[in-house]
């Protein structure tokens, strides 16, 4: 797994710029035809015999001239070779750079990378992969969830390269709009912003909903004054971490019991028991707008409907089996990974 697999290696040292492949063939397509229209004007050779004579030149070859060269030809010949060397030695950079150092390899994979998050739909964005998005990438990759992680440093994002899970990331600064953008966020469902630095997320945020306003937006936030204006920038959920650990550790000493049972359930290590949230939107029209009895889950399935969320976002927990399934409503359901996945069968089943 992720959480097993990081290891120390050096980021990527990208050298100059200035090495282009690119530039390195144009050159030599360059210094080709240079010389074929410089024999073929100065010696007025044939086309064949110009561009043998090209070739023994940059080969540095050596061979006898197709004929003996005027003082122009010669002229012309020296100042080729030369150019040639300068050529060469560029080209010979490039060559070192893009092959032996690999980079050749690097863009294959980052190619690769990309296309793939190209084809992403309904997937989850990871903005920043520090302690709480590896925790994050290992429960969604635990989970099959589609993902792309976003981070700029270069090592963190090295981490990934060398791990055993085929991992899907931009390595950018989450904040800039071309980053979000080669994360896929307009095709997205969701994205979570947990960048240490609040004003960062607070950032994410206001461009996240700009760009894709039905995403689902999670934040994490630092301070509590933070909080607000996240939510106002358009996060549909902010968690405080620290809060919330504050809160897990009082509860042990309160309701022991029902934290470790809690824990129990969402340890997926040690238990295959889950929660499915079920919106009205997402079930067959037969059963929309049904009370929980007429749906019928626990005698069919043998998972049980927990909680009810209202369209006002109220939970009702237990709710009654008269409640009724309404537009905007959604219900919890509770049960081992076999009911749920009966569950998921007898819905798509239903008449």
């Amino acid at each position: 797994m992720i959480r097993k697999q990081w290891s120390t290696w050096d980021a990527y040292t990208i050298p100059s710029s200035f090495l282009s492949a690119r530039l390195a063939i144009l050159l030599f397509v360059g210094d080709l035809v240079l010389g074929i229209l410089g024999y073929m004007w100065i010696e007025d050779f044939r086309f064949s015999d110009a561009f043998y004579m090209v070739m023994i030149t940059i080969s540095t070859v050596g061979y006898t001239e197709v004929q003996p060269l005027t003082e122009p030809g010669r002229l012309f010949t020296s100042v080729y070779i030369l150019a040639n060397i300068g050529v060469f030695a560029y080209s010979l950079s490039v060559f070192t750079y893009y092959v032996i150092q690999g980079e050749i390899f690097k863009t294959m994979h980052s190619n690769l990378i990309n296309k793939k998050i190209e084809g992403l739909n309904n997937h989850i964005i990871i903005c920043g992969f520090g302690r709480y998005g590896r925790e994050m990438a290992n429960h969604f990759y635990d989970q099959n969830l589609p993902f792309v992680i976003i981070d700029h440093d270069a090592e963190k994002i090295a981490e990934i390269q060398v791990s055993e899970e085929r991992l899907l990331y931009v390595l950018e600064d989450a904040t800039h709009d071309e980053a979000l953008l080669h994360a896929g966020i307009e095709r997205a469902q969701a994205i979570i912003c947990a960048l240490p630095d609040d004003s960062d997320n607070v950032f994410i945020v206001l461009t996240a909903r700009q760009l894709n306003p039905y995403l689902n937006i999670i934040s994490r936030a630092k301070h509590s004054k933070t909080q607000k204006k996240l939510l106002k920038a358009g996060a549909d959920h902010v968690v405080m971490p620290e809060q919330i650990g504050g809160f897990y550790m009082a509860t042990l000493v309160s309701k022991p019991g029902a934290v470790e049972f809690f824990t129990f359930l969402t340890n997926e290590a040690q238990s295959d028991i889950g929660f499915e949230e079920i919106t009205f939107e997402n079930l067959p029209f037969e059963c929309q707008n049904k009370s929980i009895r007429d749906l019928n889950i626990r005698k069919a399935t043998g998972a049980n409907i927990i909680g009810f969320k209202q369209p006002d976002g109220e939970y009702i927990v237990n709710p009654s089996p008269d409640t009724i399934i309404i537009p905007n409503s959604s219900f919890i359901v509770l049960g081992d990974s076999h009911q749920l996945n009966q569950l998921r069968t007898y819905l798509l089943d239903v008449k």
